[in-house]
């Protein structure tokens, strides 16, 4: 057998002795303690990060997001950017869809004065991750090159790497964890980019891909399995015949989108798993469903979409047979959206109303993130 000698049993017995003098919870093992940190609700993980030492070292360690993912602990949050139109004041807000309760996230670190409409934002949501990208110096009307990035798991921004190419009022979306950029308003206002820039998350870098074969003027687009589709559609009044395309990242090529998708997408475009639903911009705001198969839209049924609680202009996102729109004023719509008989599609409408405070305040974008 084996003694171990006095220094040794020193060192030990220090080491257990700050153990045992920082207990996570007192009173408990600190398996079960730490047990009870996993099941603290977003944005508290971040907050109790300054109780103790322990409890931070243990809310920082890679072990415990793995386990609340394990665990299926992270829940969807709805992230919001929204503005005030007379002050051009920005904020990003957490909804708790399942509360009801609100969170302000830290500001966001960017100059000013900017146009918060012209930053393109997306989302990477089981990573915790949202990023705000390019941007507009609203007093002298030069695009940036700004990509910044905030982490459910810290509850901080931080900014990235730039974006190869200043742009400004155009598109981003998630590709099988790739951030695609598309299109926009470059350095002069003439300039319509056809560059098309990808960004690696996890290596922090840009690289250019195809480009598209023309520049769209106005913007809305969806990400659908594995590709990406852009439109200069759903102004109204339909003056012109709008404009498409689909980009495939395992070929890297463009291609046009077809005839039927791009006439019918007059609204603002929600994904759910792989159907692609409108919200038209005009009217009662009747809700489409694209058909693949036949290159058409159908109508979805059920309730009617609460327009006398939600007002333009609208921001949506979808996850788990749910779409959110969010309205002017923050109001928050939740569509439950099932299918019916004869594999007909059908929606639910729930209205969450925003608090006093967000009056005025007008969405930009909406994510949704696990936290």
């Amino acid at each position: 057998m084996t003694i171990p000698n006095s220094s040794s049993r020193t060192e030990n017995s220090q080491e257990t002795a700050k153990t045992h003098a920082e207990p996570l919870i007192p009173g408990l093992p600190d398996d079960i303690a730490e047990l009870c940190l996993l099941h603290l609700p977003y944005p508290y993980q971040a907050l109790v990060r300054s109780v103790s030492a322990s409890w931070n070292r243990a809310i920082m360690d890679p072990s415990f997001l793995l386990s609340r993912k394990t665990l299926s602990l992270s829940l969807p949050y709805l992230f919001i950017f929204a503005f005030k139109k007379s002050t051009a004041r920005m904020q990003w807000q957490a909804l708790d869809p399942r509360s009801g309760r609100w969170f302000v996230l830290p500001p966001m670190p960017c100059p000013k004065p900017v146009c918060p409409p012209s930053f393109a934002c997306a989302s990477l949501p089981r990573h915790g991750k949202l990023l705000v990208l390019g941007g507009m110096l609203s007093d002298t009307e030069c695009p940036m090159q700004t990509t910044i990035v905030y982490r459910t798991s810290t509850n901080q921004w931080s900014l990235a790497n730039p974006m190869p190419t200043p742009r400004s009022f155009f598109e981003a979306g998630n590709i099988n964890g790739k951030i695609i950029a598309v299109g926009g308003s470059g350095t002069s206002d003439s300039d319509s980019i056809r560059t098309v820039e990808c960004y690696d998350h996890e290596n922090d870098t840009w690289k250019s891909v195809s480009k598209m074969p023309t520049a769209l003027a106005r913007y809305d687009s969806a990400v659908v399995g594995n590709k990406m589709y852009v439109t200069e559609g759903w102004t109204w009044p339909f003056m012109f015949s709008p404009r498409g395309g689909v980009y495939d990242p395992d070929k890297d090529t463009w291609q046009e989108m077809r005839p039927g998708m791009r006439e019918g997408w007059t609204g603002i475009s929600v994904v759910l798993g792989d159907r692609l639903f409108v919200i038209s911009e005009h009217g009662d705001c009747p809700m489409k469903v694209y058909d693949p198969d036949e290159d058409t839209w159908r109508y979805v049924g059920g309730e009617r979409f609460p327009c006398e609680a939600l007002k333009r202009p609208f921001a949506a996102s979808g996850l788990e047979g749910r779409i959110y729109v969010v309205a002017c004023g923050l109001n928050v719509g939740i569509g439950r959206v099932y299918e019916a008989a004869r594999s007909d599609l059908k929606v639910e409408w729930q209205v969450l109303p925003a608090p006093n405070a967000f009056h005025g305040f007008s969405p930009s974008s909406c994510q949704l993130l696990f936290a």
